[in-house]
């Protein structure tokens, strides 16, 4: 709600005067504004940002400071560009508290959520549901999470730095919940080599190899919480759980998860002849990026394809073998085709970065565990067996020093084999269960990493289609964004 600026010519005006000469509707406007105000920093349980209101009262009643001088130039130029500045600055800082405090748009990029989210939906994130974090980076761009486009500069202030905190929300994560969160290992970046992150990059290629080639992975930087990628996942774990994965299937507490409707899983397709047509995959649902044929021409290949559940011809032939992910009615859509001769899950292989990467416990995406999630005000008995399962959290998220030295774990210098946490931890997984970058491979999502969850779809585009080809998908539009719960 933009101020009526006064003339200049009000200058010798006493205060008595100044507050008689203030027309109603800017008496309005004022009370409008201060209600929100107050009720933001009473939310906020910070009571000395109220400092600012005699400011408030000034811009719309007082006016002493002459906040519209560009209006009285005689330049027209000039009053026509700052016009301009004067409406951009204002929208800026409207955007600056909506995006931070009530919610902001967000669009899917990857297919980790499919088909719960497509790739192209753009989403309405509502950041108060949890409670709105308190920016970590006050200065900051509020149109461009950490980078300007096209100029490739960062988009944020690293001075000052406000501590977590968190305001009061509606209810806490459940489970199932899609959350979006910032990227738990995005804290440091290789400017040139973001995907995949600097941490799984460090334990391929070593801290050297990454820090001194610099053609290869640029520079690498830190960014704090808030200014990290913004992730979305589906909550499968909650504080104080104990989680295991067993051929796929998530336990928790012992039990196994129901999983989601849309769940989906790598599968091979072998036709019954022919090529699968465009018109096929679209039917099934199966957008062009998944569509992924396997090679299987050569004939020393046949013992491989029959152990994996395809039909070899008698003629030695191997009719076309595909490749994507598929839900249970994907598999059932196809297995009732003429034209699909065979639908098999594809075997997990062997996943050398999967969760802690600095410690192999020979596991699996598709088998982990039993691993408990850190609770706050939980303490935990440290070993050297589970320490590589919450060092991260103990030196990264929660801000001590751990060491190892002959056989003690040391925590900020002392001796200890305890350790209290300080916040709630989730575990997050994505529906596509066979191509989702998870806490599988990089672990526990920290409470202050967590921005809010999606709503509803804004729009959605179709990437695959053309304009008038079924590009904008209408049906998709203002449709719930988290309703697919088992």
């Amino acid at each position: 709600m933009e101020p009526e600026y006064v003339s200049n010519n009000t200058k010798h005006l006493s205060f008595k005067q100044r507050i008689a000469a203030v027309r109603p509707t800017r008496w309005i406007r004022f009370g409008l504004v201060a209600t929100i105000f107050v009720a933001w920093v009473i939310w906020l349980g910070s009571p000395w940002v109220l400092i600012f209101l005699p400011l408030l009262a000034d811009i719309y009643l007082t006016q002493y400071i002459n906040y519209g001088w560009w209006k009285e130039c005689k330049p027209s130029l000039l009053r026509t560009v700052m016009g301009w500045v004067d409406a951009i600055v204002y929208a800026l800082v409207l955007v600056y508290f909506l995006f931070a405090f009530v919610g902001q748009n967000y669009q899917i990029p990857s297919s980790s959520l499919e088909k719960s989210l497509l790739v192209g939906d753009y989403l309405w994130v509502n950041k108060m549901i949890y409670g709105p974090r308190v920016p970590n980076t006050p200065i900051h761009f509020p149109l461009a999470q950490n980078t300007i486009p096209y100029i490739n500069c960062k988009s944020y202030v690293d001075y000052p730095q406000w501590d977590y905190k968190r305001l009061k929300g509606f209810r806490n994560v459940e489970r199932y919940d899609i959350v979006v969160f910032n990227f738990p290992a995005g804290d440091t970046v290789a400017l040139k080599v973001q995907n995949p992150d600097y941490y799984t990059l460090v334990n391929q290629y070593g801290r050297t190899a990454v820090w001194t080639n610099k053609q290869v992975f640029g520079d690498i930087i830190y960014r704090p919480v808030d200014r990290r990628e913004n992730y979305v996942k589906r909550c499968v774990g909650l504080p104080g759980d104990r989680l295991k994965i067993k051929n796929d299937i998530v336990y928790i507490n012992g039990k196994a998860l129901n999983e989601p409707e849309n769940v989906q899983y790598n599968y091979f397709i072998q036709t019954a002849g022919g090529q699968i047509t465009d018109e096929l995959w679209e039917k099934v649902g199966v957008s062009v990026d998944d569509r992924n044929y396997v090679p299987v021409d050569n004939p020393d290949m046949a013992y491989g394809v029959e152990m994996l559940g395809m039909k070899v011809n008698s003629n030695g032939t191997i009719n076309p073998i595909y490749q994507a992910p598929l839900t249970k009615q994907m598999v059932a859509e196809l297995k009732a085709m003429p034209e699909i001769g065979n639908v098999v899950k594809v075997p997990t292989q062997e996943v050398i970065n999967v969760f802690p990467l600095v410690h192999n416990y020979g596991w699996t995406r598709a088998d982990m565990g039993e691993i408990w999630i850190p609770k706050k005000g939980s303490t935990l008995h440290l070993t050297e067996y589970n320490l590589p399962m919450y060092a991260r959290a103990i030196t990264a998220y929660e801000h001590n020093t751990l060491e190892v030295r002959d056989g003690n774990i040391l925590i900020n210098g002392k001796a200890t084999d305890r350790y209290t946490f300080k916040m709630d931890y989730y575990w997050m997984m994505g529906d596509n269960r066979d191509n989702s970058a998870d806490s599988r491979y990089w672990g526990f999502v920290p409470e202050d990493h967590i921005v809010g969850s999606p709503m509803f779809v804004i729009i959605s585009l179709d990437k695959d289609k053309g304009l008038f080809d079924g590009k904008i998908r209408t049906d998709r539009f203002f449709k719930s964004a988290n309703t697919d719960k088992p």
